[in-house]
């Protein structure tokens, strides 16, 4: 059953976001690294523009760090202004409805996903569970987490393409929870052009694909179907009982392989045709996937912190293959935790993906801790950035200085 007042609720979350947009004035979210980052950063995104219209390369110097496709679409936007508005007014306009897209696939999926919740369980003869279950609609609560959640709210305020990036992951999920091998390529493509770690998802979603949505494992339905043959039942019961276990279907994934191979190579030549006479792919791949990097510890970087996103992904598509979405889930906050320079639109999209799993979580323990937990670190984030980079930077700073000064002491001894 459907949440009373939904669309009023979404309505208003809706209008808080114009309302903070239009008359919020500039509320220097911009500045704050654990909004925007060098990726995302619309005044970076502004200055690329800027160089690409000036006949130079967007990725010159060290500012813009971000897709082509997105030079061609807000470009124009960066440009204009509005009187009495804080700048990239547009932009955020563009981004709230992009959240709101975002919003209603995610309550999409989680409707597919109740839907196929209820058909598993009445296979496995647990109507009671059905109907204990159908009063709390998971894709709403989804949908509502994400649209009232502050981190949301802020990516919008903020002047950043989180909001863009989350939509091709959400689209990604959509896609292949549905079986539309074209959508869901699309948004993998999309999702890992905007930020390279989402390509991790392709393991959840070739299982999506293959599998369908998330059923109980299928030792499960054995041991129903093992159960019913001990028992008198008639052979149309049995062969509806074997019917039950999933089987792996190759020909969405087949059609999934040819569509991202055609949405890559489309993206591809957008790109270099953006690029063209100010760079090239080349320089975007150069600038575009190192950039969130520090030079002198580059190669520590690139293989222990990316390591540990990689290290997880087997054993947990093992475990989880029958839960290709919940599967989704758990990478895409890995992904939000040990990213590099993580941003609070990472952690909104993972927590509006978790509402889809609503039923599941409602007998979960210790949710008061978790919860005021969860808003304590988060309140921390500002000290712990201070702590990390300006106090890192100051000592770093302050040794190379000491080590200088030594050298100098020395040559005049040694003069």
């Amino acid at each position: 059953m459907a949440i009373r007042n939904f669309w009023s609720m979404a309505a208003a979350a809706v209008g808080f976001r114009l309302v903070l947009v239009l008359f919020g004035g500039d509320l220097h979210l911009a500045s704050r690294p654990e909004v925007s980052t060098p990726l995302t950063s619309i005044r970076r995104l502004a200055e690329g523009y800027w160089l690409k219209q000036a006949s130079m390369s967007p990725y010159s110097g060290s500012m813009y760090h971000g897709s082509p496709l997105l030079l061609l679409v807000l470009g124009p936007l960066t440009n204009k202004r509005s009187v009495g508005h804080h700048d990239h007014i547009y932009c955020s306009l563009i981004f709230v409805a992009v959240d709101f897209i975002a919003a209603m696939l995610i309550r999409a999926t989680g409707r597919r996903l109740q839907i196929a919740r209820n058909r598993n369980l009445k296979s496995l003869e647990l109507t009671e569970a059905v109907s204990n279950s159908v009063n709390v609609s998971a894709g709403d609560i989804a949908s509502l987490i994400y649209l009232w959640n502050p981190w949301a709210i802020v990516t919008c305020v903020g002047s950043c393409t989180s909001p863009i990036e989350n939509l091709m992951v959400v689209i990604m999920i959509y896609g292949a929870c549905s079986r539309l091998a074209p959508l869901a390529a699309f948004g993998y493509v999309m999702a890992t052009h905007l930020s390279l770690y989402p390509a991790i998802l392709i393991v959840p979603i070739i299982l999506l694909l293959g599998y369908g949505p998330d059923a109980p494992p299928t030792k499960v339905f054995r041991i129903k179907s093992s159960s019913a043959s001990k028992t008198d039942v008639s052979d149309n019961d049995k062969s509806s009982s074997s019917r039950d276990v999933q089987q792996f279907l190759w020909k969405p994934v087949f059609h999934f392989i040819l569509w991202m191979l055609f949405w890559t190579f489309y993206v591809l030549l957008l790109s270099s045709i953006v690029l063209n006479k100010v760079g090239g792919l080349q320089e975007m791949f150069e600038k575009y996937f190192f950039a969130e990097v520090f030079d002198f510890f580059r190669s520590f970087f690139l293989i222990v912190f990316n390591m540990n996103i990689v290290f997880m992904v087997l054993p947990l598509a093992i475990r989880l293959k029958h839960r290709p979405c919940f599967l989704a889930f758990i990478y895409t906050a890995i992904v939000a935790i040990l990213k590099s320079y993580p941003s609070v639109g990472d952690s909104a999209l993972y927590l509006g993906l978790l509402g889809l799993f609503a039923n599941e979580l409602a007998e979960m323990q210790f949710t008061f801790f978790l919860f005021f937990g969860y808003i304590g670190v988060s309140l921390l984030s500002p000290v712990m950035h201070n702590l990390w980079i300006w106090r890192t930077v100051l000592v770093v700073e302050s040794v190379s200085s000491m080590i200088k000064h030594d050298r100098k002491l020395r040559l005049l001894v040694t003069a």
